[in-house]
């Protein structure tokens, strides 16, 4: 679908209070799974599969497909718009819980992903390498290293990307994140910003699968050349 949905179409469709429901848990939030939307509406992943197919269809949601998992977000900032008229159905939006053990925060906040940086850290360096200009978004998922990139990752980091050799998405992609609901940096040249960082002394691997920790160096690190201040956990 190209542009804003077209909300008034969509709204004349009847939604049901469950339907509500779900699209008011994913106001404010990018993106949920459908087994977590179901659960949100109290009812089984598969009616509640029926409930998401009719919102999609009618132009209200749309799904990203990351391995096995469908994670749904609104359509586009004039649904949010529409949906404070279905306030009085279904209250105030829901939020989903927090990750609060502490084996479960370590995993939120930093891990791998595949072969490259994901969680709460992966995010927040893919949003200041987009918002610094230094990659840019184009079609689909792809990611492009922009001129002020190629030096950056030269000059902090040693990568040289002109030598990176291109996947299916290019040298650099989006990948969903499946704990903050956003994206953080995949593609060949995700796999080597993991490598220099750990190489460099920013992130630890530690005796956890998948978890990798900050380390101070690391946090100086990316407050000194991505203006993030990031605790180390």
């Amino acid at each position: 679908m190209d542009g804003e949905p077209n909300v008034a179409t969509a709204a004349a469709r009847p939604v049901s209070p469950i339907s509500a429901a779900m699209l008011a848990a994913l106001v404010g939030v990018r993106a949920l799974p459908a087994g977590e939307l179901a659960a949100i509406a109290g009812m089984s992943p598969p009616a509640a599969s029926a409930h998401l197919a009719k919102l999609t269809d009618g132009g209200l949601l749309t799904v990203e497909r990351e391995g096995r998992h469908r994670y749904y977000r609104l359509a586009g900032p004039g649904v949010a718009s529409a949906l404070e008229s279905l306030a009085c159905l279904v209250g105030q939006p829901i939020r989903p819980g927090a990750m609060r053990a502490p084996k479960a925060r370590a995993l939120r906040h930093a891990r791998t992903c595949y072969d490259h940086l994901a969680g709460e850290l992966g995010v927040a360096v893919a949003m200041a390498l987009e918002s610094r200009g230094l990659v840019a978004a184009t079609e689909g998922k792809r990611l492009d290293v922009t001129p002020a990139g190629t030096a950056w990752f030269a000059a902090v980091l040693g990568i040289d990307t002109a030598g990176l050799k291109p996947g299916r998405h290019g040298i650099a992609c989006r990948c969903l994140d499946w704990t903050e609901r956003c994206h953080h940096l995949a593609g060949p040249l995700g796999t080597r910003l993991l490598q220099r960082c750990c190489d460099l002394g920013w992130l630890a691997r530690t005796p956890r699968p998948r978890v990798v920790q900050l380390t101070g160096r690391g946090r100086d690190g990316l407050r000194e050349q991505l203006g993030l201040r990031v605790p180390v956990a």
